[in-house]
């Protein structure tokens, strides 16, 4: 049995098989979260190949007997030939680690995508933002987690000076950005058709009003 496509399975189950999971404490999930972590951070096949393994173990030890045996045998985990690029249904092994790890919920076919766009893009995190003399728990920021769980604020909400437009924690309010900081950041990074440009890029622009219009519409409209 391929631990890597155990992985996968999980992740591409998680509503269902995620609670028996993210439940976990103390040192079951230590390392269980040890060996998702060096999973995604192993360069060489062999690496990957151990902590694949062991991750798979883990969690088929901490599924209901039923669900860990519709995926397998924790004694019959190996690897049977050249690491490959398992997917089910588009969800991949390291997938498992954002969902459980991360704590975000933008992972597969279609979100996975999203979110590596979204977390390419120029972020602070708490220090920089300290550094340059701005709060980064003021309220209405786009927080969005990052490799680890580390929470990351998107550069286009600040100033130079590191505070926050005043016209980005109107929209982020608009658009509900604490509950779905994902959808939020989306909205400020990508084209707009209503404002012909992405949002962000007209920070500083007198175009506040266009901004919050949009924002508007937008909430609106759903």
């Amino acid at each position: 049995m391929d631990p890597s496509q155990v992985l996968a399975e999980v992740a591409a189950s998680w509503e269902r098989l995620g609670p028996y999971l993210t439940g976990l404490g103390g040192a079951p999930r230590e390392r269980l979260v040890s060996a998702l972590e060096g999973l995604r951070a192993a360069g060489a096949e062999d690496e990957r190949r151990g902590h694949a393994a062991q991750a798979a173990r883990l969690v088929l030890d901490c599924l209901p007997p039923e669900e860990a045996g519709s995926l397998g045998d924790a004694d019959d985990i190996r690897y049977s030939g050249p690491e490959r690029n398992v997917t089910v249904h588009g969800f991949g092994a390291t997938d498992l680690a954002v969902l459980l790890i991360d704590g975000s919920p933008m992972v597969g076919p279609v979100l996975g995508p999203v979110r590596a766009r979204l977390l390419a893009q120029p972020a602070l995190d708490d220090a920089d933002v300290r550094t340059r003399g701005g709060d980064p728990t003021a309220p209405g920021l786009i927080r969005l987690p990052g490799t680890g769980g580390r929470g990351v604020l998107p550069r286009f909400q600040f100033r130079e000076d590191a505070l926050p437009w005043r016209v980005v924690l109107e929209v982020n309010a608009l658009l509900d950005a604490g509950r779905d900081p994902w959808g939020a950041a989306d909205w400020w990074l990508s084209d707009n058709a209503w404002l012909r440009t992405a949002p962000a890029s007209l920070l500083g622009t007198a175009r506040d009003a266009e901004l919050v219009g949009a924002a508007r519409s937008l909430v609106e409209g759903e």
